[in-house]
């Protein structure tokens, strides 16, 4: 039942019971109208707030959906978080180990080169004494070759000669100043010759003598001499001649002499032609400074 069959009851009611005044129904139907009036409004109050109430409803779902969402991305954001920090914490770990192990790297090559440099310096200061070893038996050989020089000088020419190469000197015999054709007895003049060289020898104590006999390739043929077989016997016969003679002077190191026989196979010259084989058959004495100082500090080195 509306509003209006309710008041027109009410009037009807009224107009039946009593009698009523013009005036009385037209306060009435103004009631009335006011009344629809009213209820118009207040349908579409309800109709605006169903309006309102449905939109509120779907921005209900709408924020709700929303905060789900929301509520996943903080979720997600959390968890990209925790593995940035995890990842934070493991890259801090590995700076730190790296530092340790920079320094220790560091630590160890300072310790190296700090050792190297101790090395090189020692290396160094043995090297100079080395090259002051070495200028000092240059000197001296160069000495031993003057005095050689001129103690020989009346045998130069005469099938001697001395070189120095090699750190060495070298006092080469040829067999026409010492020998006869297959003998190994040294003759007058040569003799004189050896003993001026011990004399030299006998005031450098320091070198080693290393006195060779050398021969041509021609064959030992016959009966030679007091029964020489072989070019090797004739070499090495030659040169502890000289040996002999070297050593009888009583100022000699014999700790430094050496004999060796070379036969023909250290020869100088081609032994083609009788200049080539004259050349060749010689006693080479061989004047080496001690070296014993020197190789030590090289094996150090």
């Amino acid at each position: 039942m509306n509003l209006r069959t309710i008041v027109l009851g009410l009037i009807a009611t009224a107009l039946l019971s009593s009698c009523v005044t013009r005036r009385l129904y037209n306060d009435l139907e103004e009631q009335y109208q006011e009344a629809l009036k009213e209820n118009d409004n207040l349908s579409n109050d309800l109709a605006m707030l169903n309006s309102s109430n449905s939109d509120l409803e779907k921005g209900k779902k709408e924020l709700a959906k929303q905060l789900k969402e929301l509520q996943e991305e903080r979720k997600n954001l959390n968890a990209e978080i925790i593995a940035a920090e995890n990842r934070l914490k493991d890259l801090e770990q590995s700076y730190k180990t790296l530092q340790k192990n920079n320094r220790d790297a560091l630590e160890a090559e300072a310790a190296r080169l700090s050792s190297a440099k101790s090395e090189l310096a020692s290396k160094s200061t043995r090297i100079a004494e080395l090259e002051a070893i070495l200028a000092a038996n240059d000197k001296q050989m160069r000495d031993l070759k003057e005095s050689l020089s001129s103690a020989l000088n009346a045998f130069e020419g005469k099938g001697l000669s001395i070189e120095q190469k090699n750190g060495r000197v070298y006092v080469s015999m040829e067999n026409k100043l010492l020998f006869r054709s297959g003998s190994w007895s040294v003759n007058q003049e040569g003799a004189q010759a050896v003993n001026e060289l011990s004399k030299v020898l006998a005031n450098n104590p320091h070198i080693t003598v290393l006195i060779e006999g050398h021969t041509d390739n021609d064959k030992i043929v016959g009966q030679l001499g007091e029964g020489v077989k072989t070019n090797w016997d004739l070499s090495t016969k030659r040169a502890l001649a000289i040996v002999d003679i070297i050593t009888s002077n009583p100022d000699i190191v014999k700790s430094n002499i050496t004999a060796a026989g070379r036969s023909e196979y250290a020869p100088l010259q081609s032994n083609d032609t009788l200049e080539g084989k004259a050349k060749n058959r010689r006693i080479e004495v061989i004047l080496t400074p001690n070296l014993d100082k020197i190789n030590s500090m090289l094996n150090a080195l």
